[in-house]
């Protein structure tokens, strides 16, 4: 496998790139709009809301072309930051976070922290925060799954030597004969990444659970 035609640890790192740059933007901006959808009250919220949620209707094939032309437009082609900028938000974090807070998060926190001198970002890094951990450790886990198993964009914008790992093993397969064993093993390190991951978001879904518990 690692002596292979393709660049297996060169698509390990561009994928590895990818999804932690993109699951750390999608945690951090979903759960400060989470936090301006459930805790703060400005005119024409609830529609906003409605507006980011329907755009989860939208299937991801129909946003291609237009998204192609942009990348295009910005000479990003072959580039990493071509699979990065487009996913630093998502519709499915901004809503999760905002029905966590809602519940999770308590008005008398934020009107105490208001109260002790804490202006709006100090009250959303030091109260909102630490409570949202545990669906941030989730949601965190959710993008980078999806980042790192996404082909079809990555396939379409990057080329051979900045291609993603899901891309690098499409190249496994020849035209007139097709080595299982090696594709397999191809699948089954690229996991490898993904259980650490998962135990790593496990355990501070857990710490987070834990700290919030309220005794009594």
């Amino acid at each position: 496998m690692l002596e292979s035609d393709i660049n297996f640890w060169g698509a390990t790192l561009n994928s590895l790139v990818a999804a932690t740059s993109t699951s750390v933007s999608v945690v951090l901006l979903s759960t400060l709009a989470g936090f301006s959808f459930a805790k703060l009250r400005f005119k024409g919220r609830r529609g906003l809301l409605v507006s980011v949620i329907a755009t989860m209707a939208v299937p991801t094939q129909l946003g291609i072309v237009p998204l192609y032309l942009v990348v295009t437009k910005l000479n990003l082609q072959g580039n990493l930051l071509a699979i990065i900028l487009p996913g630093l938000v998502t519709a499915f974090g901004v809503f999760w976070m905002t029905q966590y807070l809602q519940d999770a998060l308590p008005d008398e926190l934020i009107d105490a922290a208001r109260v002790d001198g804490c202006n709006l970002i100090r009250t959303f890094w030091h109260v909102a925060m630490p409570a949202a951990r545990p669906a941030a450790a989730m949601l965190f886990l959710f993008t980078f799954v999806g980042s790192w198993t996404n082909f079809m964009w990555p396939y379409v914008i990057l080329d051979r030597a900045s291609g993603t790992l899901p891309v690098a093993l499409q190249g496994l397969q020849s035209q007139y004969y097709t080595d299982y064993p090696l594709i397999l093993t191809g699948a089954l390190l690229s996991i490898v990444p993904l259980l650490i991951i998962f135990v790593l978001a496990g355990k501070q879904l857990v710490a987070g659970i834990m700290a919030g518990a309220v005794k009594g």
